[in-house]
């Protein structure tokens, strides 16, 4: 009797455990990466005190005080203020809200137009292709800094400084997300669900869309991740050279910009170090978040 229970007990296994999706498998992956995790957290803060700055300081941005001008940092002014008198915590929350906004911005276009180009020339190959990718090249090989100087001279005071910056940064730097996304599409659409979805009728619009790239979505997310943290150094570098953001709008590049003095740079710290803190710092953040990413959703890592 006790090996025939026994027996039935060994087959009453139950229904199978069902498998996690990828996209289940990549977030469960991304969960447990404690320094990406960390670093979102990082990020997220950022930007809510960034965007929320209207709400967090009553300061006036853009005021000068002849009065304050460098004074350390004090229960009035907890960063102190800088050469203009102006609230340096203050102009460091307004200066995030502009320079996450070109960032986030420039991502969107970028990835928006190298997606575009990528999965067109690699869906239809030839000469498509063709055509495309000698678009795409000569892109690439464009002088960014000279195109961005002649651009903020011709449009200087006819539209504002801060979206033609993003304009700029997004023409000349969507040629490498396009080779990537090509790239995938040209191995994607070899599978046999791509060959049956074309069997049965359906347009390459709809074959793109639907069965393309949301196989290599993951791919565009990291590149995203990357594309975000190389934007806003793009901005702040250029902010400081004085070919990005107007000197008037404050951004973190502008902020470093202000403080280009000796004797800033010697005696004044809590000028220049709250921006260049806050720079590095996102950045790094952003590009652990990228390298998390990049990790869940390979499938050589999961476990």
């Amino acid at each position: 009797m006790e090996i025939a229970t026994r027996k039935e007990s060994e087959l009453n296994v139950g229904p199978p455990k069902r498998s996690l999706s990828p996209l289940a498998l990549a977030r469960k992956k991304f969960l447990k990466n404690k320094l990406a995790m960390v670093s979102l957290v990082f990020l997220l803060i950022v930007s809510i005190l960034s965007f929320l700055a209207p709400f967090i300081t009553t300061a006036d941005v853009s005021r000068i005080n002849i009065g304050e001008m460098s004074l350390k940092p004090s229960a009035d002014h907890w960063l102190g203020t800088d050469k203009s008198g102006r609230d340096v915590f203050t102009r460091l929350l307004y200066g995030g809200r502009i320079s996450l906004m070109v960032g986030l911005s420039c991502t969107f276009f970028v990835i928006f137009l190298g997606t575009l180009v990528g999965s067109i020339a690699g869906y239809f190959g030839g000469t498509v292709d063709s055509l495309l990718m000698r678009f795409t090249d000569f892109v690439l090989n464009f002088p960014f800094l000279v195109f961005v100087i002649v651009l903020n001279a011709i449009l200087f005071g006819m539209v504002s400084g801060v979206w033609v910056l993003v304009g700029t940064i997004s023409i000349l730097n969507w040629g490498g997300v396009a080779r990537i996304v090509r790239s995938k599409i040209l191995a994607e659409k070899e599978n046999e669900y791509i060959t049956a979805a074309v069997s049965i009728g359906c347009s390459p619009f709809k074959v793109i869309t639907k069965h393309l790239l949301p196989n290599v979505m993951s791919t565009i997310i990291v590149q995203a991740t990357i594309l975000f943290a190389g934007m806003i150094v793009a901005e702040s570098a250029l902010s400081y050279l004085g070919f990005g953001v107007p000197q008037e709008v404050p951004s973190w590049g502008n902020m470093l910009s202000s403080a280009n003095e000796p004797d800033v740079l010697k005696g004044k710290p809590w000028i220049w170090v709250p921006p260049a803190l806050i720079i590095t710092t996102t950045i790094l953040s952003i590009n652990f978040i990228g390298e998390g990413l990049k990790d869940a959703f390979n499938p050589k890592s999961r476990r």
